[in-house]
């Protein structure tokens, strides 16, 4: 059967991104699936970089195992050890408190500290992980698949993407870099906040500097809520994801927007009108999994949760792969004209 090549736009979302991992770990099983470009913010930009990094040293059963060794890292570390335990007792937490409740405070008291307070001496767990696991100057030279990693510019707002040229560690950390969690991180001069801010996940670079016409988003936040949030928890976590979901949703709406003007336009020739028509958008979500889960989940590293959430992104990769690529051309699943108007 003919391969299949294809580009990954990765969402961030905190621990929630081991979703991403599992089905990135069934993508790689599958030999027809060859991968040319991959964008990400976050979490996203995480499994992005540790991917390509496996890639690079080791093939697909490296990719895989790279995956599987920065995830298991991330799962025996608590990501958020740096917080002030006199912090966490102005705030009020027993240290008798389950699991759910204790991150539901831990959540809260971000919102009552800076991470200059919290974390005075800007400690990282994450940077330690990637300094094991990830050499970025041998990445730089052998990486094949070309990178994208969104940031956000924290004195102008502005998206900056970080490609295979100058793609470091500390630019990796300002991808994931909550401001309500850590320092902001410098690079040149211009500190750096959260791609996911700007750009969860970035689309046009995989349209304008990578060939394939095909885009396989993995997202983890629920794409439609049917029911309108009323208590405050609710309400807090809906506006948590529309905040890092909007950009990718206005990104989509140009995008429909364009090829319908292309479409329209029976003059209109060049390369990106053919880009455009023969763009094809693919999902892999679970809204039923992410809707259960809370904003404050994002920062559950316990192990079992860490791995079902695996298990779970690689059954909703098993679907796709049976459902849209069981014959010999890769069928899109996702209808890009429900963003106009």
């Amino acid at each position: 059967m003919q391969n299949k090549t294809v580009t990954l736009a990765l969402q961030g979302g905190g621990s929630h991104g081991a979703f991403t991992w599992g089905a990135l770990d069934r993508l790689l099983e599958d030999p027809r699936i060859d991968i040319e470009g991959i964008s990400g913010a976050s979490a996203g930009a995480m499994n992005a970089v540790v991917m390509s990094y496996g890639l690079a040293t080791g093939g697909r059963d490296g990719a895989r195992q790279a995956l599987a060794d920065f995830w298991d890292s991330v799962s025996t570390r608590d990501l958020y050890s740096f917080m002030r335990p006199d912090a966490l007792s102005e705030a009020g937490i027993a240290s008798q408190a389950t699991s759910s409740a204790l991150l539901k405070h831990m959540f809260s008291v971000t919102r009552m500290f800076s991470p200059y307070q919290l974390n005075p001496f800007d400690l990282n767990p994450l940077r330690d992980i990637l300094g094991k696991q990830i050499d970025f100057e041998r990445l730089r030279a052998e990486g094949k698949v070309k990178l994208f990693i969104a940031a956000t510019q924290v004195s102008t707002g502005r998206l900056r993407i970080f490609r295979n040229d100058d793609l470091t560690q500390d630019a990796l950390l300002a991808s994931a870099c909550l401001p309500s969690m850590h320092h902001a991180v410098e690079i040149d001069g211009e500190a750096y906040w959260d791609g996911g801010l700007t750009a969860n996940p970035p689309i046009f670079p995989l349209l304008h500097l990578c060939n394939s016409p095909d885009i396989l988003a993995v997202l983890l936040h629920p794409f439609r809520r049917p029911l309108t949030p009323t208590s405050t928890d609710e309400i807090g976590q809906r506006l948590s994801e529309i905040s890092f979901s909007s950009t990718f949703f206005t990104e989509l709406g140009g995008l429909a927007l364009a090829r319908r003007e292309t479409e329209a336009d029976p003059e209109a020739r060049g390369h990106m009108h053919d880009r455009l028509m023969e763009l094809q958008i693919h999902v892999i979500d679970s809204d039923a999994l992410m809707s259960q889960l809370s904003v404050a989940s994002k920062l559950n590293t316990k192990a079992s949760f860490i791995h079902a959430l695996r298990d779970a992104g690689r059954t909703r990769a098993e679907h796709w792969l049976q459902e849209h690529f069981s014959g010999a051309e890769l069928q899109s699943n996702f209808d890009l004209s429900q963003f106009l108007a």
